[in-house]
């Protein structure tokens, strides 16, 4: 027992000398002509640091820095940095910063980001941060990782098509906003000066579009009002800056109005970093700098591309064109090197609140990080709760589901998506710690029957069906599990339809007719899809989508169709039928209706016409109700004078008086179903009627577990400004006078929102 004690002793200790394999970057106190340096110093403010590094450099030296793979300055002891890391939902091996091998060879990969949000659970979405935060730490200790990762992509899914939608926290800018300053808050920490690892709200601004209809995200201009840009496009940026505190936001690919993101002034300079203050960097998407040069054509050399991109406000370029006419550009006097000095000044602070100046990483915060905190069995549990969460319940015809193990002895599993491993951790994602698959998930609770009955999710011919088909009629219960995957939507990849692929729905419809059982339709996707048949079907007992599940997919699917976990999830965006896309370019980036051009309107907050299923929906297997038990029925706003108001109509959120000018609202959850269950309380507000009023709202959001028979009570606080206001087409907050409508599930309260002057300013 000595000798194995001993034994261990060293493997304990032998594996925590290698999770230290990362060389010092900067400031080694083992380096004597650079430790006693300025900015090596820790008790000194980290901007003074900055100040005396920048002022060490040479031009050279400062123009090496302005891209990804920054270069090293040996004789000022500081190492090379490859900024470009991923950590959409999991670190990832996307970006050159992060590599997997050796003792790690593996990260834990959550939910894509749309499945994860539509647990609508913020503190969820910070505890993944956190978990993936973790893992990023101790593959930087190890030397195969790095610090800044470009992630979470807080763009709006305007369009069902976008191939990326995936990625992104749905169709509602409040949710998206509340998901960025979460998670960003869980990969960075609460220390407003230091750093865990930084965090990039990305793409600013309006970009939505990859490759559709042979126009593609390099060339397009979208074309924004100044209403759809404040009340919607911007609104997920501005609350990562404000709110989630980011280190840095990326400008995107697209022009917007004719200017391209990375090389726009208002957008960058005024808006990021001036008036939301932005305390961190702006970085382009990769080879944005180039692509304004060289295939938007916006500038005469590529001289004026960068200094037009760095006077903008862009500190850093995912890409070599900076760091090839910078210095070309300062002889021409296109550019200052003050200039310069404003842009490394910024990198170089969101290092040094990594503590990437601060010596070793041995005895730091965050040093003690190695291999045996990554894929734990805790994060590997997180993961699986992610997913629960995140599954929604679509349709539950005579309470279907849950499937039970007595009476569904033998599922037919069947479906290209059934034995999917890969499929679900969706894009942007890493190398999973493992796989369960819905067919290994569903084996351990009956014995299973697998035919998959396509090739692919492509299911380009019938000549797997009469196996499927006999599957399904000799089973208790027929799970299909179709949908799409990463050769349908994905990065440069939009689509051109919301119907399922290929024969995909014939397979569905001749299994569901020959099942003696209930029939569970399981759908993998990132965008909405179509399945308007199934839902009329009554042989399709019930459908369920598992948006891209994540490694703990298979486990979760299973438990949620056996009963092992109650469904609380909602659907972050609106579910259209395929009549939704005639006459509707993508390339129309009008949120609001356009009767002219018979645009119906974008996202639950503007459109009113059918749909497959509405944006919030998601059943349970319990039976929830709400009350409103408390709320004011009148908000005065006191406002500095009538200049204030349009026509006595509206108040301007800038003549408010918003500190603390808050609604109150008190519900009752009831759970009067036979099954605990959680509920996800949406709260909308109606704003009074207007046209450029959106036709309602989400203004509030909670996550309440509640016992079978139990009551809870909920309070809310809506922050009048914030959530209540309306954009006009100036694209000026305002806020409307006269009666709102607060709407909780069936129940509606009425506020009554009254000015009151003060004194008297100019609009």
């Amino acid at each position: 027992m000595a000798f194995l004690a001993a034994i261990l002793f060293f493997f304990i200790i032998s594996s925590s000398v290698r999770v230290h394999s990362r060389e010092t970057f900067a400031c080694d106190t083992k380096d004597a002509a650079t430790a006693t340096l300025r900015f090596c110093q820790m008790s000194v403010p980290i901007s003074k640091r900055v100040r005396d590094l920048v002022g060490r450099l040479t031009l050279p030296e400062k123009v090496s820095l302005l891209g990804n793979t920054a270069a090293a300055i040996p004789r000022l002891g500081i190492k090379g940095y490859e900024w470009w890391s991923e950590a959409l939902h999991g670190v990832s091996n996307v970006g050159p910063g992060t590599k997997f091998g050796g003792v790690y060879p593996a990260a834990t990969n959550f939910p894509q980001v749309i499945t994860t949000v539509a647990s609508f659970n913020a503190s969820l979405w910070e505890s993944i941060g956190r978990v993936v935060s973790n893992e990023a730490r101790a593959m930087y200790n190890g030397g195969v990782g790095g610090l800044t990762y470009w992630s979470p992509n807080v763009n709006i899914l305007r369009d069902p098509r976008w191939g990326r939608g995936q990625e992104t926290p749905g169709e509602d800018p409040v949710v998206a906003g509340k998901y960025a300053a979460s998670y960003v808050r869980g990969l960075q920490g609460n220390d407003r000066s230091r750093l865990k690892v930084a965090a990039c709200c990305k793409h600013f601004t309006a970009y939505d579009l990859d490759n559709w209809n042979g126009v593609d995200r390099f060339h397009f201009n979208a074309k924004v009002s100044k209403q759809d840009i404040e009340d919607t496009f911007d609104v997920p940026f501005r609350m990562c800056v404000k709110e989630g505190n980011v280190a840095s936001i990326m400008c995107s690919y697209n022009q917007v109005n004719g200017v391209p993101t990375c090389a726009d002034p208002n957008l960058l300079k005024k808006t990021i970093r001036n008036q939301w203050g932005l305390n961190g960097y702006i970085v382009s998407d990769c080879d944005s700098v180039g692509v304004l040069y060289d295939t938007q054509h916006y500038t005469g050399t590529p001289e004026e591309a960068a200094a037009k991109s760095i006077k903008a406000g862009l500190d850093l370029d995912c890409g070599p064109f900076l760091g090839a006419h910078t210095i070309d550009a300062v002889k021409k006097n296109l550019l200052r090197e003050s200039d310069i000095d404003n842009a490394v000044i910024n990198t170089l602070t969101v290092q040094m609140r990594l503590g990437m100046f601060d010596g070793d990483i041995v005895g730091k915060p965050y040093g003690h990080l190695g291999p045996a905190h990554v894929c734990t069995p805790v994060h590997k549990g997180l993961a699986l709760e992610a997913a629960h969460q995140g599954i929604v319940l679509l349709k539950n015809r005579g309470a279907s589901l849950p499937l039970s193990r007595f009476h569904h002895r033998t599922v037919a599993v069947i479906g290209p998506n059934s034995d999917a491993t890969v499929t679900m951790i969706g894009n942007y994602a890493g190398i999973a710690c493992g796989y369960t698959s819905p067919l290994q998930g569903l084996t351990g609770y009956a014995r299973t029957v697998h035919n998959k009955g396509c090739a692919d999710v492509h299911c380009m011919d019938d000549r797997l069906f009469d196996g499927a088909v006999e599957a399904a009629r000799g089973a208790d219960a027929t799970v299909l599990v179709m949908g799409l995957d990463q050769s349908i939507e994905a990065e440069f990849k939009d689509r051109n339809s919301l119907l399922l692929p290929g024969k995909q729905q014939e397979l569905i419809s001749r299994a569901a007719r020959a099942s003696k059982g209930p029939v569970i339709l399981v759908l993998m996707s990132g965008g909405p899809i179509d399945v308007s048949f199934a839902e009329k079907d009554s042989k399709i007992s019930a459908i369920v989508w598992a948006g891209y599940p994540g490694q703990e997919g298979g486990t979760a699917i299973a438990d949620i169709l056996f009963g092992g976990a109650n469904p609380g999830g909602k659907l972050p965006m609106t579910w259209y039928p395929q009549d939704y896309l005639k006459n509707l370019p993508m390339t129309e980036m009008s949120m609001r209706p356009i009767k002219s051009k018979q645009i119906p309107g974008r996202t639950y907050r503007f459109y009113d016409g059918p749909v497959v299923y509405p944006f919030g929906h998601g059943l349970s297997y319990t039976r929830f109700t709400h009350n409103i038990a408390d709320a004011p029925k009148v908000i005065p706003i006191a406002v500095r004078g009538r200049n204030g108001t349009v026509s006595g109509k509206s108040v301007r959120v800038t003549h408010a008086r918003c500190n603390r000018l808050s609604l109150g609202v008190h519900v009752d959850i009831e759970n009067v179903g036979s099954r605990d269950g959680t509920h996800t309380m949406l709260v909308f507000s109606a704003p009074p009627g207007g046209e450029w009023a959106p036709r309602k709202q989400l203004v509030a959001f909670e996550r309440v577990h509640v016992a079978a028979g139990e009551k809870k009570r909920v309070q809310v606080n809506i922050h009048v400004c914030k959530y209540l206001s309306v954009v006009d087409r100036a694209g000026i907050r305002r806020i409307p006078i006269g009666d709102h409508g607060i709407h909780i599930g069936d129940e509606t309260h009425t506020v009554s929102l009254q000015a009151s002057t003060l004194g008297v300013i100019k609009s």
